[in-house]
């Protein structure tokens, strides 16, 4: 009599085809285990995995948030969710997970962190990107607006001189002339202020870049809380953190014997760090 394979046992195939990259045997496996026994979180984040690497962003999606459903603390549900909906740019959403999932991997000591941190800040990139093209088209129709605002000024001032002169209220051509004169001029100063200022907002954003030295070592992000090492390496405090509880008691750089307490604040860094942020408002988002 042939054995029926129970649940787990289709999981199990299942990943046997998935470590052979056959994801759709393994998909239909885990469809069959998930058949047998809906209520299994792992079942539906192993699918989720699956139709990642198939590039099946919705069907990951559905299969991560039902994992969720049974397991609300699953960093795999939180993970796979945030890289799907990166896929659909659905940035926010994303580094909500994400980040969600950062935290949990934290909490349990996982050895997958640095992988979920790569995420994160392809999806923050992915957003910054975002928002600056939707900055720069604003600041472009910002442009063209006041340019036509001041173009329409000077045709509604030329409209009104040659209504005095067809009026008879302005005889004087000399007089006329010098008034065409100093509307035109008028309008040509104001359209090169205008298209001056944008053109230094652009020389800025071209050159918008957050210094080496204001980022961490390890999460390569700006700094929130500097500290300093016995060895002079400033690091971000949760990521030096991080990684004396998750990787052991030493220094990442020097490899020296390092622990919590001997971590003294960098003020000075942080000064410079705030500084840079009070002038830059635009690193915020970065």
């Amino acid at each position: 009599m042939k054995h029926e394979m129970n649940a787990f046992e289709l999981k199990d195939e299942g990943n046997k085809y998935f470590t052979l990259h056959k994801y759709e045997e393994a998909i239909a496996y885990y469809t069959k285990a998930i058949t047998r026994n809906s209520s299994i979180a792992t079942f539906y984040t192993n699918r989720a995995l699956c139709y990642l690497k198939q590039k099946n962003w919705e069907a990951s999606c559905a299969d991560s948030r039902r994992a969720l459903e049974l397991d609300s603390n699953l960093i795999k549900g939180h993970f796979f969710l945030g890289q799907a909906l990166l896929e659909m740019d659905h940035y926010d959403d994303s580094i909500f997970h994400l980040q969600r999932a950062l935290e949990l991997s934290k909490e349990s000591k996982s050895n997958y962190g640095d992988e979920i941190a790569y995420q994160m800040r392809l999806a923050r990139k992915k957003r910054w990107n975002v928002l600056e093209e939707k900055r720069i088209h604003e600041e472009i129709e910002l442009q063209r607006y006041l340019n036509t605002l001041i173009q329409a000024d000077k045709e509604k001032q030329l409209d009104k001189l040659h209504d005095d002169i067809k009026n008879n209220v302005i005889t004087d051509e000399s007089i006329v002339q010098n008034l065409e004169h100093v509307i035109n001029t008028t309008c040509g100063e104001r359209l090169i202020a205008v298209n001056d200022l944008f053109a230094q907002i652009d020389d800025k954003r071209k050159n918008r870049e957050v210094p080496d030295f204001l980022c961490g070592k390890i999460s390569f992000e700006i700094m929130q809380d500097p500290v300093i090492t016995p060895s002079g390496i400033t690091y971000d405090r949760k990521d030096i953190d991080e990684h004396l509880q998750r990787v052991g008691h030493f220094d990442p750089i020097t490899r020296t014997p390092l622990t919590s307490s001997q971590l003294i604040p960098n003020l000075a860094m942080k000064e410079v760090i705030d500084n840079f942020l009070l002038e830059n408002e635009w690193a915020n988002d970065y």
